[in-house]
């Protein structure tokens, strides 16, 4: 093969995987993008609603609803590589209608103007985070694991402040939180990139595509968790 042939051959390798790198990440943004559609309507038709409000936050259902979502993911990400493309994709959405009624209680405590600002700020910071986590050159792997660890910090400082009650504690954690997922945001996004071009060599698209549905996982939890923190935030300002 001569050098020219070479490079053309080269050349239309790339255009492939590029090609198909955004297709994966379109795909990865979509489904991302339905189970927060799904997550808000669940949680506005709950949380709208005094008598489905009540029937769940007044009873001991409460605590199966506010778990649940715990129970699911951490089923979910043990068994995806082994299910179905669109058996992952229907858990991955039944489990954002579960999150819709475990944060459904947003609606009676904040208003709509809190809930719209955290939204849309929330929406502003994570597209420019991952975009940059998509877009950027560094290798972002030794801040993820900082990231995970301070995640992993936070959820057991959160558990001891749920006896503890500390309003204080609660604000730290909050303004914490949205500095860890906003950092993750950009790491999962360097990541699932990642991900799709080696499992797309070594073990093909349908492999990938399942890491992709983890992927559209992982960020719905970002910005959900920066979405819910920062509104927290906002309504500590009210106060």
């Amino acid at each position: 093969m001569s050098e020219s042939q070479f490079a053309r051959t080269t050349t239309a390798a790339n255009i492939d995987i590029d090609a198909g790198l955004r297709a994966h990440m379109t795909k990865v943004y979509g489904l991302m993008a339905v189970a927060m559609v799904i997550t808000g309507a669940v949680a506005y038709a709950v949380g709208s609603s005094p008598t489905l409000y009540m029937a769940i936050f007044a009873t001991p259902l409460k605590w199966v609803v506010m778990f649940a979502p715990l129970v699911v993911v951490f089923i979910f990400g043990s068994k995806i590589m082994s299910m179905k493309y669109e058996t992952a994709q229907l858990v991955f959405w039944t489990f954002s209608a579960l999150v819709g009624l475990s944060i459904s209680y947003i609606f009676a405590i904040y208003t709509g103007i809190e809930i719209g600002q955290a939204f849309f700020s929330t929406a502003i910071a994570f597209a420019t985070l991952s975009m940059y986590g998509y877009t950027t050159k560094r290798n972002l792997g030794p801040l993820g694991s900082f990231l995970i660890i301070g995640v992993v910090g936070l959820i057991i400082v959160s558990i001891i402040n749920i006896f503890m009650a500390n309003e204080g504690l609660s604000i730290a954690i909050s303004a914490i939180g949205v500095l860890l997922f906003a950092g993750l945001t950009a790491y999962d996004t360097q990541n699932i990139k990642n991900t799709y071009l080696q499992l797309r060599v070594s073990q093909g698209e349908a492999i990938a595509a399942k890491a992709g549905v983890m992927g559209a996982l992982q960020l719905y939890l970002n910005f959900l968790n920066m979405f819910i923190m920062l509104l927290h935030l906002f309504g500590a300002m009210r106060e």
